[in-house]
């Protein structure tokens, strides 16, 4: 060692300092990455706890929350960016690391904290989390960030719109490519649309209520939470938006079970299935898919007020119990099973209105689970396939004849809507149903570009719902 080097001073060490926002934000996204978990079931609890300390207010818990949908939501982008400004594959590099670059990414590309702050407290977050070593990586990382804003690294990750559309689309606005293959396929027109859609896939979604008829009421909702925090709901005579940052808890009704958080596309599928038109008696109705209850719930209470009973069954018992809670108290008759759709306990034909909700791909719904983007794979409609024909099918079993069966889902991938009801209805795969479309557009009065019909595809960027689908079917023979 030189002499001028023994004489230099050692730069006395600094603990890090701990910031609980963004450790708390760094945690929910290594449970998202480690546990398949979704940030929506992982974030509350965590804001619970830190809010009950004394250094952790309404501002922090706002800011963990948009740090972590935020990085969630731009994943894809931000990790074209990362890329760029490092020497290696991204896989290389160590999932926890890749975490905190993309925290610090949001912050620096995606929000209006100053550039130095940014950087700063995302290495100070590396060298709690990670360790000294990797910390440097991580401020060498983010410095590059910081050089460009997003439009800018936009123009230098993304391809060319007329080079490569999919891909351009797909980077630009953070989906996997074949998620905009899928939704263009569905949505059909140009490029307008289909970026409308996108970008409002990566907006904050609003928190619904709904009021269960015979219980509360949307004007009894509105009177509780206050014209500064509520707006009545654009479609659903039940619906109330709550303002950013209001507290569903803190509605009585919500706390009473009177009325529950429910997003509007949700409602106006239930709604339009109660309305349909049937022959005959209307007296039993089936919810086949009724997990985690909300539609359940709303069902529930338009049967009660027309005297008629629900069932309610649900396959996975833990969901079953989720049915049971929604369900409390409703002033009708109604029984909550733990059964198999597809091996129905139930007789068939007893029926006289049959919803099944199906498990599907959840494409609908990216607003609200931004990582399910980033979790499904093409493959998975396969797996969703068969037990979504089944499910229908045997809904067309349980109803009579000149009953009703609604077939709703949570995706408008082609594949899990119209494809599905077109295999049952012309019998691929089996015998054709003797069943008959019902129009649901006139059941949605008022609502702007519901499409072609019969069936109805709603959409977050021209609805403000997320992307529901409904087609209504009719028992023949």
């Amino acid at each position: 060692m030189s002499e001028q080097a023994r004489r230099r001073p050692h730069k006395p060490y600094r603990r890090p300092k701990k910031d609980p926002v963004r450790i708390l934000a760094f945690e929910v996204l290594r449970a998202v990455d480690e546990r398949d978990a979704y940030a929506n079931l992982v974030l509350p609890p965590l804001l619970k706890k830190a809010r009950e300390g004394e250094d952790f207010d309404a501002r922090d818990a706002a800011l963990a929350t948009e740090l972590v949908y935020g990085t969630l939501r731009r994943q894809g982008t931000y990790d074209a960016i990362i890329t760029a400004c490092i020497d290696r594959p991204l896989r290389e590099v160590d999932p926890p690391v890749l975490d905190v670059l993309a925290l610090g990414a949001h912050q620096l590309l995606g929000t209006r904290i100053p550039t130095h702050a940014a950087v700063s407290a995302s290495v100070e977050l590396a060298r709690v989390v990670l360790g000294d070593g990797r910390a440097r990586f991580v401020n060498a990382v983010l410095r590059k960030i910081s050089q460009h804003d997003l439009d800018a690294w936009l123009e230098q990750v993304a391809p060319p719109y007329d080079e490569d559309a999919e891909d351009h689309l797909a980077v630009v606005h953070s989906h996997p490519r074949w998620v905009v293959s899928a939704l263009w396929d569905s949505l059909g027109g140009g490029r307008a649309g289909i970026e409308d859609l996108l970008e409002a896939d990566n907006e904050r979604p609003e928190v619904t209520l709904v009021a269960r008829p015979g219980r509360s009421t949307a004007d009894e909702l509105l009177e509780a939470i206050g014209e500064e925090s509520g707006l009545p709901g654009r479609w659903s005579p039940y619906a109330v938006r709550l303002a950013e940052g209001g507290e569903p808890g803190a509605v009585d009704a919500v706390r009473e079970g009177r009325a529950g958080v429910q997003d509007e596309g949700s409602q106006l599928v239930a709604i339009a299935l109660a309305n349909a038109p049937v022959d005959g008696s209307d007296a039993r109705w089936l919810d086949g898919c009724a997990g985690p209850g909300g539609k359940a719930a709303l069902l529930a209470a338009l049967a009660a007020q027309r005297g008629a009973s629900l069932l309610a069954s649900e396959k996975q018992p833990h969901r079953a119990r989720l049915v049971e809670r929604s369900l409390a108290g409703n002033p009708g008759p109604y029984q909550v099973i733990a059964a198999d759709g597809t091996r129905p306990p139930w007789l068939p034909g007893i029926f006289d209105r049959v919803l099944v909700d199906v498990p599907c791909t959840g494409l609908g719904a990216l607003r609200r689970r931004p990582e399910a983007r980033w979790r499904r794979r093409p493959e998975d409609l396969e797996g969703f396939a068969p037990l979504q024909r089944g499910l229908l099918r045997e809904a067309l079993k349980a109803v009579r004849v000149g009953g009703v069966v609604g077939y709703a889902t949570c995706s408008p991938h082609l594949a899990e809507t119209r494809v599905v009801v077109d295999d049952v209805l012309k019998g691929r795969g089996g015998p054709p149903a003797e069943a008959e479309w019902v129009d649901a557009r006139p059941l949605m009065p008022g609502i702007p570009a519901l499409g072609d019909g019969p069936d109805v595809q709603l959409w977050p960027h021209l609805h403000g719902t997320d992307a529901m689908y409904l087609a209504l079917l009719r028992r023949t023979a």
